[in-house]
């Protein structure tokens, strides 16, 4: 058997047996790649879009093979798009043969001998028998990872040869950036004082041109070994320095003050050294059986009780726990704080409300419960009764948000612990109450708890699990909501690097972190095969679009009609607002639209009993709820 044959044959064994490790092989574009600007530049079945290197035609020695642009055969050459790109965001997943070797060059001109003497290179290789000391992802002798948390080796997250991998690559003048898997290995910006710094240490330091052109092409390197490529996608970024906005058009609604007289009870928004304070509600609900109150909640520790009418000119306060919570405005604390309010659904009856906070003694997360005093208008701050509490390992990801679900228990919804790249693995951890939606009954305490396991709840007889757990595989869920309609379960969960998501959530589902970011991988972990499947998000954005969600509600108010129906949420970094169109028979959605195009800071979402959906801003002043009305 010849050599080129037996390439051919291994990159089919290859291609077929090996299940794939991410979304799909599809080389198609999601709804939402394709509202925000994605295309792509690999359709699966021809090479249109290609060609060698200072050629005018593709050699045979690249074919298409079960979806994927395979470096097969001998003299296949280096091959460059057709097209030049300048600014741009580009995804791929490639395929490394054992020892094999490859790379992908950007901003290739075709003036040189070479497309490597002008375009940089982000090496593809086999780390483990692989013949080069640079390894995959690395910008060839100019940039590499940070080293791995507590290790002196560089971060690794490659999957082995013969799997799929996930690249992406931002190359734009605001900066640049180079994932593999997901997680961010290096962040750099082509021309300043470090890149020429570094250039000028690498044996690129003699070539005029390299790294310079400001545009070019996307070039696949021919190393002489067997490498696969697809789904294969690029985004330009347009002359503004932005990408479009995942969404199929703009709904004929506003937002609007909701209570612009209003004053809160005490209030100062400068404190006595002359600080601003931030005024920064994340919850604004409503009693059970009530219409014509709202409770705000701030995340410094205040609860206020107003009355629900624009006019409202005075707020009562409700309950102070400032004592008690530990504060955002600390160094890598601004997740932190009173995090969830949810009021019993029988509050008429037995005045019970219940709160999540991080506690100011040792930052732990606190479940309580608190009752309303002989004034409506104030609750029994000495009432409290802890019905749980959560060791937290970092600041950050603490979710904290909680509901009361249409079954009466009470959804509690846990970040994964803090910091990066979830250390201590717990979002694929059932030993763990953090990365999850828990489910208790606060009405029929059990044993040693505070509280009741309902007997349905998902992992009640699982060996090591917690039976609090209701649903898993959650980064850092902000916020969650039930639709008062459906009784469907909404979570925002936070991304890392790459992907924003928005789920709904369903008994015993496992949503992917951090084995996945969104819908895409993300490590080198596999998914263990004794816990549930990934669920992949009904929506997602990319850090094109926005880089913090928010999750929201579902409109079931009378004052917009344009958005009956639809799940609203935001993004709190581009200060977008969409509204989403879910079909829930075939579960995905269908219609994405812009309600606020940008600027808008939105830390939460309220309702009132009437279904009308409120939004509230990170500000200094008073005025910082808003609703929505038709336009």
């Amino acid at each position: 058997m010849n050599r080129p044959l037996l390439r051919l044959t291994l990159a089919t064994m290859l291609l077929g047996l090996l299940a794939p490790h991410t979304r799909g092989h599809g080389n198609e574009l999601t709804i939402s790649e394709e509202l925000s600007g994605w295309k792509l530049l690999f359709d699966g079945k021809t090479t249109d879009g290609w060609r060698n290197y200072r050629k005018d035609g593709l050699s045979d020695g690249w074919k298409v093979i079960d979806g994927a642009l395979v470096r097969a055969e001998r003299g296949a050459g280096d091959i460059v798009t057709k097209e030049k790109f300048k600014a741009f965001d580009l995804s791929l997943e490639y395929k490394i043969s054992p020892a094999g070797n490859s790379g992908v060059m950007f901003h290739v001109t075709e003036d040189n001998p070479a497309p490597w003497h002008s375009g940089p290179e982000i090496q593809v290789q086999d780390n483990v028998a692989g013949r080069d000391p640079e390894k995959s992802g690395w910008l060839y002798q100019l940039y590499k990872p940070a080293n791995e948390r507590n290790s002196n080796e560089p971060i690794d997250s490659t999957r082995p040869a013969g799997e799929w991998n996930q690249l992406y690559v931002r190359i734009a003048p605001q900066g640049c950036e180079v994932s593999m898997n997901g997680v961010l290995y290096y962040r750099f910006k082509l021309g300043d004082n470090d890149w020429k710094t570094r250039v000028a240490a690498s044996k690129f330091a003699n070539m005029s041109g390299f790294g310079a052109a400001g545009e070019g092409h996307i070039c696949l390197q021919d190393h002489g070994d067997l490498v696969s490529y697809r789904n294969i996608k690029i985004r330009e970024w347009g002359d503004d320095l932005t990408v479009p906005s995942p969404s199929h058009g703009e709904v004929a609604a506003e937002g609007t003050l909701a209570f612009p007289n209003l004053k809160w009870d005490g209030w100062d928004p400068v404190d006595d050294a002359g600080n601003v304070r931030r005024l920064r509600f994340l919850e604004l609900t409503y009693a059970p059986g009530e219409t014509d109150r709202l409770f705000a909640m701030s995340q410094n520790g205040m609860i206020y009780v107003f009355p629900n009418d624009p006019a409202a000119t005075e707020s009562k306060l409700f309950l102070d726990l400032s004592d008690r919570v530990s504060m955002f405005t600390g160094s890598g604390a601004n997740e932190q704080g009173l995090l969830g309010l949810a009021i019993h659904p029988n509050y008429k009856e037995n005045g019970e409300l219940f709160v999540c906070y991080t506690a100011k003694s040792d930052d732990r997360t606190v479940v309580s419960r608190f009752r309303v005093s002989d004034d409506p208008n104030k609750a029994d701050a000495a009432s409290e009764e802890v019905l749980m509490e959560i060791a937290q390992p970092f600041k950050n990801h603490n979710g904290g948000s909680i509901e009361f679900g249409p079954d009466g228990y009470l959804y509690i919804a846990m970040g994964d612990g803090g910091f990066r790249n979830d250390p201590e693995g717990n979002g694929q951890n059932l030993g763990t109450l953090l990365g999850s939606i828990l489910r208790i009954d606060v009405d029929q305490p059990a044993g040693d708890r505070k509280y009741g396991i309902p007997k349905d709840n998902p992992f009640v007889d699982v060996k090591g699990a917690r039976p609090e757990t209701y649903a898993f595989g959650l980064r850092n869920p902000w916020r969650i909501a039930f639709d008062k309609e459906t009784g469907l379960l909404w979570a925002g969960d936070v991304g890392q690097e790459l992907w924003e998501e928005v789920n709904v959530i369903r008994k015993g589902g496992n949503y992917g972190w951090s084995v996945r970011e969104g819908s895409y991988p993300f490590g080198n972990a596999d998914v263990d095969p004794s816990l549930p499947s990934p669920i992949g998000p009904v929506w997602e954005y990319d850090h094109g679009v926005g880089k913090s969600i928010t999750g929201g509600r579902v409109y079931r108010g009378k004052s917009a009609p344009e958005l009956a129906g639809k799940y609203l949420f935001a993004d709190y970094v581009s200060g977008g607002i969409w509204a989403l169109t879910y079909d829930e028979a075939a579960d995905k959605v269908t219609r994405s639209e812009l309600v606020v195009r940008g600027g808008i800071p939105v830390l939460a979402f309220g309702e009132d009993a009437q279904g009308e959906v409120y939004y509230m801003i990170d500000s200094a002043k008073e005025a910082n709820i808003y609703r929505f009305e038709s336009k």
